[in-house]
């Protein structure tokens, strides 16, 4: 709370001075975040930040506390995807700065807007290493992993403080801030009018770049020699909420599109045009392809190799590559991108459909291809998941999952592991935007619960995760935080015991289980419940089936044990190639 002082130095001082109202850097904090529009804090109370988080509480903020820093960084990074707001972590220091570090080095990598709040050692105690509690430089520690970081030591710079962290993780190509708050800077107090009048409301965070003419012309004139078009849609385009001009400006080209994971949903994936179903084929034939708010990165085989119709692993194909995206720096990063288009994606995309014209089909030959070849592998896949084996595999347990997510296209759907992944990809349709949330660029294990809080905390839906059993080690201690909060959410968790699959063996024969087996039949969901949220073990679809159905309806936290084949499932799903000791260890 606000504090009177009563200036009494000198009985003429108490005679003639008003009392004067004072702020404090708690407060300072709280009010900068309130200005401008965060209502949320993610983190985990502890010294120096415990105050602060009573304080936000008692000021009308909600605020989430987790069992670790690292899954609150993950909610926090979420929550910003989905909001264009960063995302608020508070942590404590030093250990704990270290656990939110690494969701913070994920935001950035990601493009998500957040912001890590840490307490600190004071820097006069840190620059002379004398030891202080949990004594660490993390400004320096932070600053390789962040798109920007920060120190405030005074009071009076707590509102500069907090715009440019804000500023900075909206601007331009997303990311994730580090604020690093020292611990006597809480206590520092100030004149309260002087406080509010050092506080910032951030005008226009993330202002549109609009591209430039020519670079427009380029890129339609590319796209209109192309024979064998392509549109990419990655999670930039969906993070921009473009929805609408880009579904407009695939349905008036009529170019077939691939979404990455985190951009399905933009159009439906059923769309005529999607060319998910088929996409070895149209990465290896396009001619041109479009890339919006999608990066050649290791995701997309570098723009390189035979997924895209070169010779070797290292040789380009003769594709033509626009990218659309608002980073200079990222053209040409491992191919050439003949027509880039510099500028935030709305803009890009009005401005191509402002000089579209009258613009011709794609030759009918590409389409019929497409279309023959979507039509063959969505036949088989049907044909996979109307299987019922006596014992779920990854396919007859994710036709259920399928089935209740188009039953509730409201629900997020979470997905981390790595079959579990994949298959939920491929199998799984989504058909409304920023649905589907995943391990995006790094692939990294560990976001699922942490997702599951952050999107269901900001969003008000059910949320939905489909975890490879290894996956939900990383974060499963937060099925405790999910029923604290009492939040709509279903872990499902594809069980095979162990990671890839539960039989590999002790090549020793040692008593040591290998290294990728886990204890046998392991009860999961028993967690869910010694927490009172609801724990079911489902053995066939069927009890999948109503277990889904149930938590959906009901809106309580449930975990479902789902059991599955233990020889299901292949080494690193489909990345096997990166493991370098997998073909020695074949042989």
């Amino acid at each position: 709370m606000r504090d009177i002082e009563q200036m009494t130095s000198t009985p003429e001082a108490t005679n003639h001075s008003a009392p004067r109202e004072l702020t404090d850097g708690f407060h300072l904090v709280i009010d900068a975040l309130k200005l401008n529009g965060i209502d949320t804090i993610f983190g985990l109370p502890g010294i120096p930040i415990t105050d602060l988080t009573r304080m936000a509480q008692a000021d009308g903020m909600r605020v989430i506390s987790f069992r670790h820093e690292q899954n609150a960084g993950n909610a926090a990074a979420i929550a910003g995807f989905l909001t264009q707001k960063p995302g608020i972590c508070l942590t404590v220091s030093a250990p704990g700065f270290l656990n939110g570090l690494t969701a913070l080095a994920n935001a950035t990598t990601n493009c998500f807007p957040m912001i890590l709040i840490s307490g600190s050692s004071e820097r006069e105690i840190v620059d002379l290493q004398q030891g202080d509690y949990e004594e660490m430089d993390q400004l320096a520690v932070a600053r390789p992993h962040a798109k920007a970081a920060f120190r405030v030591l005074h009071a009076e710079d707590i509102g500069v403080g907090v715009a440019r962290a804000i500023r900075a993780a909206v601007s331009g190509r997303p990311g994730g801030v580090y604020l690093d708050l020292p611990a006597k800077l809480f206590s520092q107090a100030m004149d309260a009018a002087a406080g509010r009048d050092s506080l910032i409301k951030v005008i226009d965070p993330a202002p549109r770049q609009i591209p430039a003419p020519d670079a427009v012309s380029r890129a339609l004139r590319v796209l209109r020699e192309a024979r064998r078009p392509l549109i990419i849609l990655g999670k930039g385009a969906a993070y921009a909420q473009a929805d609408a001009e880009i579904q407009a400006l695939i349905e008036k080209t009529g170019i077939p599109y691939l979404p990455m994971s985190m951009a399905k949903g933009l159009l439906p994936d059923t769309h005529e045009l999607s060319a998910a179903p088929a996409r070895s084929y149209v990465l290896a034939q396009a001619d041109v392809v479009m890339l919006i708010g999608a990066r050649l990165n290791w995701l997309l085989a570098h723009g390189k190799g035979k997924t895209w119709g070169g010779k070797d692993a290292r040789s380009p194909g003769q594709t033509k590559f626009i990218q659309i995206d608002i980073a200079p720096t990222e053209m040409d990063s491992n191919v050439a991108i003949d027509a880039p288009l510099v500028g935030d994606i709305g803009s890009c995309v009005s401005a191509l459909l402002t000089g579209l014209g009258s613009w011709p089909k794609p030759p009918a030959d590409w389409m019929s291809a497409i279309a023959e070849r979507k039509s063959k592998n969505l036949s088989k896949m049907l044909e996979t998941l109307s299987q019922n084996p006596p014992v779920m595999n990854f396919h007859s347990a994710l036709a259920v999952v399928r089935d209740i997510v188009e039953a509730n296209p409201e629900a997020i759907l979470v997905n981390e592991g790595a079959n579990a992944l994949d298959f939920t990809r491929s199998i799984v349709n989504m058909s409304k935007p920023r649905k589907r949330l995943d391990v995006g660029t790094w692939g990294v294990m560990g976001i699922g619960m942490g997702f599951c809080v952050g999107a269901a905390v900001v969003t008000g839906q059910p949320v939905i995760a489909i975890e490879g059993d290894s996956a939900f080690g990383f974060s499963g201690m937060e099925v405790e935080t999910i029923c604290r909060y009492n939040l709509p959410v279903c872990v499902v968790i594809l069980n095979n015991n162990g990671v890839y699959r539960g039989t590999d063996i002790n090549a020793t024969g040692g008593a040591d289980p290998a290294p990728t087996v886990f204890v046998k039949n392991a009860r999961y969901e028993l967690l869910m419940e010694a927490f009172g949220g609801v724990g079911v073990q489902a053995k066939t679809k069927a009890e999948l089936r109503a277990g889904m159905e149930a938590a959906i309806r009901s809106g309580r936290p449930t975990l479902i044990n789902a059991i599955i084949d233990e020889t299901a499932g292949t080494e690193s799903g489909r990345i096997t190639s990166l493991n370098p000791a997998s073909a020695a260890t074949k042989k």
